[in-house]
């Protein structure tokens, strides 16, 4: 979207010409790797350009995606990446940034303005990690989030002391494993959607997060919508979307 913008603006103020502007939209939506079909078009029709699941990718094809991303967008975000696949990245692309928190793996040579507000709260510090994809995603994509940490149920004057804050954002992303009671009592204090994730963090019984995932299914608060079990990244994604139609 960004680069389309960019080009139609060079295009209208003379800095190119029409035939310049035309090649650019010649190019094929996809480009066509062998292994992979990279989706170039996608940032022009939902608003957000690919992004790379690094997990489970071969060293050769993570590194050529990596490069033709930056190549077409001067940016690239990853997510599920390794401490192995930062360092393969960065001996070709300098500027990547890596944080072993998230797994994110990204390069932002272009910044986003970022607009809107939206909070990423989790339930406790083993919740940081799918919460820091989550915010991270969100800011890649050019929204402000608020962190609020460590406010689970077991002490809920934690979550309450920040009642006010999470009443003025445009969308909260609620974090939880054990039972994930969190979303259901966020939904309750808030005006805006509130997306859940629940994680994998619990014992035995919480079936790696399955524990979680049916109690926010089943919250009777209203206004609540889940995402998979550890799915920072598409919490961070919806909440973009929210916070854009927000701010529109």
């Amino acid at each position: 979207m960004d680069k389309t913008r960019e080009i139609l603006m060079q295009l209208k103020s003379g800095d190119i010409s029409i035939e310049a502007a035309e090649s650019y939209f010649k190019r094929a939506p996809f480009e066509e790797m062998d292994y992979a079909k990279l989706d170039l078009h996608r940032g022009v029709r939902s608003g957000f350009p690919e992004v790379i699941f690094c997990q489970g990718k071969a060293d050769e094809h993570l590194l050529r995606l990596y490069e033709k991303l930056v190549e077409a967008d001067g940016c690239a975000l990853g997510t599920r990446a390794s401490e192995h696949q930062y360092e393969l990245i960065k001996s070709a692309i300098e500027d990547v940034q890596y944080d072993p928190i998230s797994r994110i793996l990204k390069v932002a040579r272009v910044q986003k303005e970022k607009a809107g507000r939206i909070a990423v709260c989790c339930a406790g510090t083993a919740d940081v990690p799918v919460a820091e994809e989550a915010a991270q995603t969100a800011e890649y994509f050019g929204t402000n989030v608020e962190r609020v940490y460590d406010v689970g149920v077991s002490g809920l004057h934690r979550l309450l002391s920040k009642v006010e804050l999470l009443q003025s954002v445009n969308c909260v992303i609620a974090i939880a494993g054990m039972e994930g009671a969190l979303a259901s009592v966020i939904g309750g204090l808030v005006s805006v959607p509130v997306i859940a994730v629940p994680t994998s963090v619990g014992y035995g019984a919480s079936f790696g997060g399955l524990s979680a995932l049916l109690t926010m299914i089943n919250s009777c608060a209203n206004g609540i919508a889940v995402v998979n079990i550890d799915n920072g990244y598409g919490a961070g994604y919806m909440a973009t979307q929210i916070n854009r139609l927000a701010v529109s």
